[in-house]
């Protein structure tokens, strides 16, 4: 029987192929597929995990109710724009998130940056693995006598490699547009009308704080999560058709869950009355929304964990572009996974003010750079020419790295000594300002437009 014909086997089994590796190159224009629902969807579904409902949880019953809500809407506020505005670069040029860094920090200024984003991004894959870990044991427990965190803990780690693997627009169209999102939409849903039903939340919303974090560290802390995306949006947002439809579609998305995950997860630890510890929590979760839903978070974790490995790898080809993306994904996956293994969840609170402390300033230094010493303009070729427009010296703008330094240290100063006051817009603007009057001072050449 010939090959290919109806009744052979590859006529009924479709060819597997390989996605393409994009790489850190400029995204050609007839691959960039992504408009304003693609984008609406994508970040939406990143503002929804277990992971930002536990977020929640660390601002309640420190405060109450209503003043967390009222800090989760600020923080999101801020801290959406900042994503959005990031995004805008990826948009504009095409290009990932850490390369768009090597105009304004240098091509090995950049390098940098992209170490401590692979470590960030390792620790979110690892903290993702575990949740889903003990979200399914949970299940398994309940429903199958099963009792193993090891063994979820490695098939949702083999989940996350096999997204990897398949890359932005593939988990975007075939994922999460035709069934993730609506599964997650019907879950949340239930899970808030569980709530607002079950319990009297007007009761809650009259209790008082119990004397926890500032106002404004609390909305630092959910600032922590829209700025955690920021070294990623890049690498998805260079798909763009049209970058302002991409900029809308990043801000609203993430604008609507970030906030209803956030209210959600302080909810729950209220209404349940369960501590912050993660077993805990996710119990909490099976109990309040059933098996069924906490299975379907579950599921759709998995994009959450899929985006930080797949932009990790991302991140490791800013500084060694010649070794391949899906042997990355892969290893990377495997660490995170052995890792996840052995590893318990703390500080989870630190981290994300860690977060905060390093990549809130370092946008700022972007911003200024891109957005008003630049006019939005980067040579493209430039990028990747050593010796080039973006070489400085030695490869290193230390005018921007000083810069980006005094906002880091202005972060960690405001967080301990004025913790009233909050941490991020603060070390924003200062490094802000800061750079773009050391690049004025210093005479930093503007991009030359290409001929």
């Amino acid at each position: 029987m010939a090959s290919g014909g109806k009744g052979s086997i590859a006529g009924v089994i479709p060819r597997i192929k390989a996605p393409p590796e994009w790489g850190i190159e400029p995204v050609h224009q007839e691959h960039r597929l992504l408009g304003f629902l693609d984008y609406f969807v994508l970040w939406a579904d990143l503002g929804v995990g277990l992971l930002v409902l536990l977020a929640g949880t660390l601002l309640v019953p420190g405060l109450g109710l209503g003043q967390a809500l009222v800090a989760i809407v600020i923080g999101t506020l801020i801290g959406n724009l900042l994503l959005a505005l990031a995004g805008v670069v990826g948009s504009d040029n095409a290009i990932p998130t850490m390369v768009m860094l090597r105009p304004a920090l240098g091509i090995r200024g950049s390098y940098l940056p992209t170490a401590l984003n692979v470590l960030q991004l390792l620790g979110w894959t690892i903290f993702e693995i575990i949740i889903m870990g003990y979200g399914a044991n949970e299940i398994s427990k309940r429903v199958l006598g099963l009792d193993s965190y090891v063994f979820w803990a490695a098939v949702f780690a083999l989940v996350v490699i096999l997204m990897g693997i398949g890359g932005p627009v593939a988990v975007v169209r075939q994922w999460l547009e035709k069934f993730a999102v609506w599964m997650v939409l019907i879950t949340t849903l239930w899970l808030t009308f569980h709530i607002l039903t079950t319990y009297d939340v007007a009761a809650l919303l009259r209790q008082p704080g119990k004397g926890g974090p500032p106002f404004w560290v609390a909305v630092d802390i959910v600032i922590a999560m829209p700025v955690s995306w920021l070294p990623l949006v890049a690498d998805y947002n260079r798909f763009a058709r049209h970058t302002g439809r991409g900029f809308w579609g990043t801000y609203l998305g993430y604008l609507v869950t970030n906030i209803w995950f956030y209210g959600l997860g302080a909810l729950v630890l209220l209404a349940a009355a369960v501590t912050q510890e993660p077993k805990g929590f996710v119990a909490a979760i099976a109990l309040t929304a059933g098996l069924p839903a906490l299975l379907i978070f579950l599921v759709d974790e998995t994009d959450n964990a899929w985006a930080d490995l797949y932009s990790a790898a991302v991140s490791v080809q800013n500084v060694f572009p010649r070794v391949r993306q899906r042997w990355l994904i892969i290893g990377l996956g495997v660490f995170s996974f052995l890792v996840a293994a052995v590893l318990d969840i703390t500080q989870y609170e630190t981290f994300l003010l860690l977060i905060g402390s390093v990549f809130v300033p370092i946008f700022g230094v972007l911003a200024a750079d891109y957005f008003v010493l630049r006019r939005r303009h980067y040579d493209l070729p430039e990028i990747y020419r050593s010796g080039g427009s973006y070489w400085y010296w030695q490869g290193i703008n230390w005018v921007a790295v000083f810069a980006w330094a005094l906002g880091v240290a202005v972060y960690q100063y405001v967080a301990r000594a004025l913790p009233w006051l909050g941490a991020s817009i603060p070390s924003f603007l200062v490094s802000l300002a800061l750079y773009w009057i050391f690049a004025r001072t210093a005479g930093i050449p503007m991009a030359r437009k290409v001929a």
